[in-house]
C-alpha cells in the first residue's frame, strides 16, 4: 500500500543546511515502511515562529513517498513520532523549549505535517499539523512537493491555505 509522510525540516542556529541534511538521511530509514523515495522542497528562510530570536530559521519540505504493508495504526504513527524524537536527539541535545515552555533556538526541528489525508489526534501527534495553516515556511515548501494534496478537514490545497494566509 502507497504511503506520503510529509516533514518540515528547520534549523536556526549553526550549520544549519548540515543538521537539516542529517535529519533528512535518517528519513530513508522510517520505522515500519519500505522507503521508495525521499523528496525535497526548495529551502525556505523564515523568522523565527512564536518566539523572538535574531536567527533566522531555515527550513525545508520533505515528503516521503513509501509502501506499508496495511494502513496506518496508533501504534504505527506513535511509532513514527517516537522515531523522528529520536533523529532530534541524535543530531542535537538542544531541547525545544525553554524552562518556562517557550519556544528557543534550535539546531534542528523535524515536525511530522501529514500523512497522507489521514486524520489522526494523540496526546503526541495531531494529523494534519494542528498549525499548519498559520505557517507559510511550511504551506509552502508542502504546495511544490504535493499540489493536489488536499487537508482532509478544509478540503483545500496547501497552496489554497497559504494564499488566505495572505
Amino acid at each position: 500500500m502507497k504511503t506520503t509522510v510529509y516533514f518540515n525540516i528547520g534549523s536556526n542556529i549553526g550549520d544549519r543546511r548540515a543538521f537539516i541534511a542529517r535529519a533528512v538521511a535518517a528519513l530513508y530509514t522510517l520505522p515500519g515502511v519500505k522507503v521508495d523515495a525521499v523528496r525535497q522542497s526548495e529551502y525556505v528562510e523564515s523568522e523565527p515562529w512564536g518566539f523572538r530570536s535574531d536567527n533566522s530559521f531555515l527550513n525545508l519540505g520533505v515528503a516521503v513517498d513509501a509502501d506499508i504493508d496495511a494502513p496506518w495504526s496508533e501504534a504505527g504513527l506513535e511509532g513514527l513520532v517516537k522515531y523522528v524524537k529520536e533523529v532530534e536527539k541524535s543530531i542535537s541535545s538542544m531541547p525545544h523549549r525553554k524552562p518556562d515552555g517557550t519556544y528557543g533556538d534550535r539546531e534542528v526541528d523535524i515536525d511530522i505535517i501529514a500523512v497522507d489525508e489521514l486524520v489522526f489526534a494523540s496526546d503526541t501527534l495531531t494529523l494534519p499539523h494542528p498549525r499548519m495553516h498559520l505557517r507559510s515556511f511550511v504551506l509552502g515548501p508542502l504546495a511544490e512537493l504535493a499540489p493536489g494534496w488536499r487537508h482532509p478537514l478544509s478540503g483545500l490545497t496547501a497552496a489554497e491555505i497559504l494564499l488566505s494566509t495572505k
